[in-house]
Protein backbone atom coordinates (compact mmCIF):
# COMPACT_ATOMS: atom_id res chain seq x y z
CA UNK A 1 0.00 0.00 0.00
CA UNK A 2 1.62 3.56 -0.91
CA UNK A 3 0.60 5.82 1.98
CA UNK A 4 -0.44 9.09 1.57
CA UNK A 5 1.95 10.98 3.56
CA UNK A 6 1.20 14.45 4.33
CA UNK A 7 3.15 17.61 5.39
CA UNK A 8 1.90 20.52 6.60
CA UNK A 9 3.57 24.18 5.90
CA UNK A 10 3.03 27.14 6.85
CA UNK A 11 4.75 30.55 7.17
CA UNK A 12 7.88 30.97 8.92
CA UNK A 13 8.11 26.66 9.13
CA UNK A 14 11.45 25.58 9.87
CA UNK A 15 12.98 24.53 6.61
CA UNK A 16 14.40 21.11 7.38
CA UNK A 17 11.72 20.46 9.69
CA UNK A 18 9.68 19.85 7.07
CA UNK A 19 12.49 18.99 4.33
CA UNK A 20 14.25 16.16 5.98
CA UNK A 21 10.59 14.58 6.66
CA UNK A 22 9.69 15.14 2.81
CA UNK A 23 13.26 14.02 1.81
CA UNK A 24 13.51 10.72 3.83
CA UNK A 25 9.86 9.64 3.09
CA UNK A 26 10.05 11.05 -0.59
CA UNK A 27 13.92 9.11 -1.22
CA UNK A 28 12.63 6.06 0.18
CA UNK A 29 9.15 5.85 -2.35
CA UNK A 30 11.70 6.73 -5.31
CA UNK A 31 13.72 3.87 -4.37
CA UNK A 32 10.74 1.73 -3.97
CA UNK A 33 9.98 2.73 -7.39
CA UNK A 34 7.13 4.68 -6.10
CA UNK A 35 5.20 2.04 -4.32
CA UNK A 36 5.46 3.27 -0.48
CA UNK A 37 4.90 6.96 0.12
CA UNK A 38 2.73 9.22 -1.94
CA UNK A 39 4.25 12.80 -0.48
CA UNK A 40 2.85 16.01 -0.36
CA UNK A 41 2.22 19.52 1.11
CA UNK A 42 -0.77 21.39 2.80
CA UNK A 43 -1.18 24.55 3.96
CA UNK A 44 -4.12 26.39 5.24
CA UNK A 45 -4.74 28.53 1.97
CA UNK A 46 -3.56 28.23 -1.68
CA UNK A 47 -0.24 30.48 -2.60
CA UNK A 48 3.21 30.62 -1.27
CA UNK A 49 4.42 29.96 1.55
CA UNK A 50 7.30 31.95 3.13
CA UNK A 51 9.58 29.66 5.18
CA UNK A 52 12.17 31.04 8.00
CA UNK A 53 14.93 32.82 6.04
CA UNK A 54 12.87 33.70 2.86
CA UNK A 55 12.72 30.54 1.53
CA UNK A 56 9.02 29.82 -0.70
CA UNK A 57 7.24 27.12 -1.08
CA UNK A 58 4.22 26.64 -3.19
CA UNK A 59 2.22 23.64 -1.53
CA UNK A 60 0.43 20.67 -3.54
CA UNK A 61 -2.87 20.96 -1.17
CA UNK A 62 -4.98 23.06 0.89
CA UNK A 63 -6.90 21.93 3.80
CA UNK A 64 -10.01 21.03 1.82
CA UNK A 65 -8.48 19.77 -1.11
CA UNK A 66 -5.77 17.41 1.09
CA UNK A 67 -6.47 13.69 0.81
CA UNK A 68 -6.78 11.87 4.01
CA UNK A 69 -3.12 11.33 5.58
CA UNK A 70 -1.77 7.96 6.58
CA UNK A 71 1.12 9.40 7.51
CA UNK A 72 0.77 13.14 8.73
CA UNK A 73 3.86 15.28 9.46
CA UNK A 74 3.40 18.72 11.47
CA UNK A 75 6.69 20.61 11.55
CA UNK A 76 7.72 23.16 13.44
CA UNK A 77 8.83 26.75 13.56
CA UNK A 78 8.18 30.38 14.91
CA UNK A 79 4.59 29.83 12.56
CA UNK A 80 3.53 27.33 15.07
CA UNK A 81 2.75 30.10 17.66
CA UNK A 82 0.70 31.58 14.89
CA UNK A 83 -1.83 28.29 14.07
CA UNK A 84 -2.47 27.65 17.76
CA UNK A 85 -4.93 30.81 17.52
CA UNK A 86 -6.66 28.95 14.23
CA UNK A 87 -9.17 26.74 15.51
CA UNK A 88 -10.29 25.91 12.02
CA UNK A 89 -6.29 24.27 11.07
CA UNK A 90 -6.28 22.73 14.66
CA UNK A 91 -9.25 21.12 13.98
CA UNK A 92 -8.25 19.71 10.36
CA UNK A 93 -5.07 18.68 12.63
CA UNK A 94 -7.52 16.60 14.91
CA UNK A 95 -9.68 15.29 12.24
CA UNK A 96 -6.59 13.85 9.74
CA UNK A 97 -5.16 12.31 13.06
CA UNK A 98 -8.35 10.14 13.55
CA UNK A 99 -7.90 8.70 10.20
CA UNK A 100 -3.95 8.12 10.42
CA UNK A 101 -2.11 5.46 10.68
CA UNK A 102 1.05 7.66 11.98
CA UNK A 103 1.29 11.08 13.48
CA UNK A 104 4.72 13.03 13.57
CA UNK A 105 5.79 16.26 14.87
CA UNK A 106 9.31 17.82 14.28
CA UNK A 107 9.70 20.42 17.16
CA UNK A 108 7.72 22.70 18.24
CA UNK A 109 4.96 20.97 15.51
CA UNK A 110 4.56 19.24 19.07
CA UNK A 111 2.96 22.65 20.34
CA UNK A 112 -0.02 22.33 17.44
CA UNK A 113 -0.44 18.44 18.72
CA UNK A 114 -1.26 19.53 21.79
CA UNK A 115 -3.37 22.15 21.18
CA UNK A 116 -5.63 19.06 19.05
CA UNK A 117 -5.56 17.46 22.56
CA UNK A 118 -3.67 14.61 21.20
CA UNK A 119 -0.67 14.33 23.28
CA UNK A 120 -2.31 13.89 26.76
CA UNK A 121 -0.96 10.79 29.21
CA UNK A 122 1.82 10.75 25.69
CA UNK A 123 5.82 10.76 26.51
CA UNK A 124 6.53 13.55 24.26
CA UNK A 125 9.43 16.21 23.42
CA UNK A 126 10.18 19.47 21.23
CA UNK A 127 13.05 21.62 21.03
CA UNK A 128 14.89 21.63 23.70
CA UNK A 129 14.07 25.64 23.94
CA UNK A 130 10.25 24.67 24.37
CA UNK A 131 9.89 22.18 26.31
CA UNK A 132 8.39 24.10 29.11
CA UNK A 133 6.09 26.07 26.48
CA UNK A 134 4.81 22.23 25.64
CA UNK A 135 4.38 21.37 28.70
CA UNK A 136 2.26 24.44 29.46
CA UNK A 137 0.30 22.76 26.87
CA UNK A 138 -0.32 19.68 27.62
CA UNK A 139 0.13 19.24 31.40
CA UNK A 140 -0.69 15.68 31.46
CA UNK A 141 1.88 14.99 28.98
CA UNK A 142 5.58 13.44 30.41
CA UNK A 143 8.00 16.04 28.79
CA UNK A 144 11.20 14.70 28.28
CA UNK A 145 13.98 16.92 26.97
CA UNK A 146 17.11 14.41 26.73
CA UNK A 147 15.61 11.78 23.49
CA UNK A 148 16.38 12.98 19.86
CA UNK A 149 12.38 11.62 19.46
CA UNK A 150 9.56 9.64 21.15
CA UNK A 151 7.85 6.77 19.66
CA UNK A 152 4.51 6.20 21.35
CA UNK A 153 2.46 3.98 18.41
CA UNK A 154 0.91 6.03 16.85
CA UNK A 155 1.84 9.57 18.10
CA UNK A 156 5.94 10.20 17.47
CA UNK A 157 7.47 13.28 18.40
CA UNK A 158 10.99 14.53 17.63
CA UNK A 159 13.19 17.00 19.03
CA UNK A 160 14.35 20.30 17.43
CA UNK A 161 15.30 20.25 13.20
CA UNK A 162 17.00 17.81 12.20
CA UNK A 163 15.88 14.96 14.48
CA UNK A 164 13.14 15.12 11.77
CA UNK A 165 15.31 12.70 9.79
CA UNK A 166 15.88 10.58 12.48
CA UNK A 167 12.15 10.15 13.57
CA UNK A 168 11.07 9.86 9.84
CA UNK A 169 13.75 6.92 9.45
CA UNK A 170 12.34 5.23 12.27
CA UNK A 171 8.68 5.61 10.80
CA UNK A 172 10.14 4.37 7.40
CA UNK A 173 11.57 1.28 9.28
CA UNK A 174 9.16 0.59 11.53
CA UNK A 175 6.72 0.20 8.28
CA UNK A 176 9.15 -1.26 5.89
CA UNK A 177 11.93 -2.92 7.87
CA UNK A 178 15.68 -1.27 8.99
CA UNK A 179 16.52 -2.18 5.38
CA UNK A 180 14.66 -0.32 3.91
CA UNK A 181 15.60 2.73 6.49
CA UNK A 182 19.22 1.95 5.80
CA UNK A 183 19.16 2.41 1.93
CA UNK A 184 17.41 5.42 2.69
CA UNK A 185 19.64 7.12 4.90
CA UNK A 186 23.08 5.78 2.58
CA UNK A 187 21.66 7.89 -0.23
CA UNK A 188 21.52 10.42 2.08
CA UNK A 189 24.53 9.89 2.97
CA UNK A 190 23.08 10.12 6.94
CA UNK A 191 24.56 8.95 10.02
CA UNK A 192 21.89 6.94 10.84
CA UNK A 193 21.03 4.84 13.83
CA UNK A 194 17.67 2.70 15.03
CA UNK A 195 17.44 2.68 18.12
CA UNK A 196 14.36 4.35 18.82
CA UNK A 197 15.21 7.91 20.35
CA UNK A 198 18.98 8.07 21.42
CA UNK A 199 19.87 10.42 23.44
CA UNK A 200 20.78 13.97 22.63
Amino acid sequence: MRRNTAILLFDDVEVLDFAGPFEVFSVTDEMAAHTLFNVYTVAEKPGTILARNGLKIVPDHTLESAPAANVLVIPGGYGTRALLKKPSLVEWVRRQAKGAEVIVSVCTGALVLAQAGLLDGLDVTTHRENLDELARLAPSARVHGNRRFHDNGRILTAAGISAGIDVSLHVVARLHGDAAATRTAQYMEYHWRNDAGAQR
